[in-house]
Formats: structure tokens, C-alpha cells, sequence
């Protein structure tokens, strides 16, 4: 009796479980994939990065040079490999994303329902142009200004991201918005806003803080052990890439909100 109620378990449990589960298609893989992706390598970016501002600069300040020298070589090149990485496939998978089934159904929904023809790879790329752009003008204001001071960097980089956040809405707007009907959606504008301010952070971590860290790490792991005092210029190192991280965190706040706005709960821009 038990032996053929386990023998008519198999097809038992697959009846009932066969109205729960739903085989994903070809395109809803996709999409799952991607966006699984960027979820993980964000997760693991992101958590690197609080763990650095909230944890580490405080955990380094208490060492003294030879405990640095020991710590600083073992710890920071596992977790900026980690770090920097994760940032690549955050952006590299959420881009992909947003470029394949966010503007793209928006585009071709515009297209179709006013009969102009938009070109999606001048709005993607005149899109990507403004956190490039306000990245660059962040760089050069962090290592040639002589701006030392975290909070007046605060309000340059304040300023410099809403004239981003505003320049990106323009752009779209001024795209997708056919005889008066605007066609880009909640998702296009939130995701563009947020998705741009990670391109910056991106850039961030391999423009300022990455090349500035290694640098570090080589020098103290040469003569910290030793006693030596750092030099100037390592000092210098450290505090911009310092500044960058701090930066990034802040920036991840507002990055996290557009991401959050972008699902429908809260319709900020836009329609649907």
C-alpha cells in the first residue's frame, strides 16, 4: 500500500504543481536573467561600498603603520577586486536592460503610434553623453581643483547631478513627445536618471578611486611595516579617492530611489 502511494507521488506532486509553474519564455528569460544579474553584481557593489564608508574608514583610522601595513595589502585588493567588478556588471547589465526593454519599447511605442521615425541609438547615446560629461567635470574638480572640503564638493556634486537629472528629462521629453503626446514612459525617465548617476558612481570607482587605491596599497605595503610616515602625496591619493567613495555613497540614495520609483508604485514622471 505505502509503496504505491510513493509510486504515484512523482505524478501527484507534478499535477498539482503544474498549474504554479510557468516555464518562462525565450524573452522573459532574458529579462529575468538580466535583471537577476544586475540585482547580484549591485548587491555585492554597493555592499562593498557601504562597508568601506561606514565600517573601514573608521576601522583604518584606529590602526597604527605597521598593523596597516599587514591589514591594508590582504584586505583592499580582494575587496576593491570585488568592488570595481561588481560595478562593471551592475552597469553592464542594467544598461543592457534598460537599452533592450525599457527606451527601446518605448521608442518603437512612439513610432507606431504617431507613424515618425525616432533613431533609439541617438537617444541611448545622446543619453549616456550627460553623466559622461558630468563625470568629467566632477574628475577634474576633484583632482585639479584643490577642493578639499567634503561638504562644498557636496553641493558642486549636488548641483552638477540636477542639471544632469534635468538635462536627461529635457532630452526625453523632447524625443518622445509627438504632437503633443509624451511617450516615454515612468520607467524611461526614473530608469535614465538613476541609471545615469550609477554610470557616474562607475566611473567613480575607475576613473578616481581604484587607480588612487592601488597606488596606496603599493606604498604601504613597501613601507608602512617599516614606520614611515606617508608621504604628501600619497596622503593627497588618499583623501580624493576618500572623497570619491563618500561621494558614491551619496549619489547610490538618489541611484536607489529612481530605481525604486521606476516600478509603478509611485508614478513620478510621465505615464505608465
Amino acid at each position: 500500500m505505502l509503496i504505491d502511494l510513493l509510486a504515484y507521488l512523482p505524478v501527484g506532486l507534478a499535477l498539482s504543481f503544474d498549474d504554479l509553474f510557468n516555464a518562462p519564455t525565450k524573452g522573459a528569460a532574458a529579462r529575468v536573467a538580466l535583471r537577476w544579474g544586475h540585482f547580484v553584481a549591485g548587491i555585492t557593489w554597493i555592499g562593498i561600498l557601504y562597508f568601506f564608508n561606514l565600517v573601514n574608514v573608521n576601522f583604518m583610522k584606529a590602526l597604527d603603520a605597521p598593523t596597516k601595513g599587514k591589514v591594508i595589502p590582504e584586505l583592499m585588493p580582494r575587496a576593491l577586486w570585488f568592488f570595481r567588478w561588481g560595478a562593471v556588471l551592475t552597469v553592464l547589465f542594467g544598461l543592457t536592460y534598460y537599452a533592450m526593454f525599457i527606451l527601446r519599447i518605448d521608442v518603437k511605442n512612439a513610432e507606431t503610434l504617431s507613424g515618425v521615425d525616432l533613431s533609439g541609438w541617438v537617444i541611448l547615446l545622446v543619453w549616456l553623453a550627460f553623466p559622461i560629461v558630468t563625470f568629467v567635470i566632477e574628475f577634474f574638480i576633484i583632482q585639479k581643483s584643490g577642493i578639499n572640503d567634503g561638504r562644498v564638493l557636496a553641493v558642486i556634486i549636488a548641483i552638477l547631478v540636477i542639471a544632469m537629472a534635468a538635462g536627461i528629462l529635457w532630452w526625453f521629453s523632447s524625443q518622445m513627445t509627438i504632437h503633443g503626446e509624451g511617450y516615454a514612459s515612468n520607467k524611461t525617465y526614473s530608469i535614465g536618471i538613476g541609471g545615469a548617476i550609477g554610470i557616474i558612481m562607475l566611473l567613480n570607482v575607475w576613473g578616481i578611486i581604484w587607480p588612487a587605491q592601488k597606488r596606496i596599497i603599493a606604498w604601504t605595503k613597501d613601507n608602512a611595516q617599516n614606520g614611515t610616515p606617508i608621504p604628501p602625496e600619497s596622503a593627497s591619493l588618499g583623501r580624493k579617492a576618500f572623497l570619491a567613495s563618500r561621494a558614491n555613497a551619496w549619489l547610490s540614495l538618489p541611484m536607489l530611489f529612481f530605481m525604486a520609483t521606476s516600478h509603478g508604485d509611485y508614478i513620478i514622471f510621465g505615464g505608465q
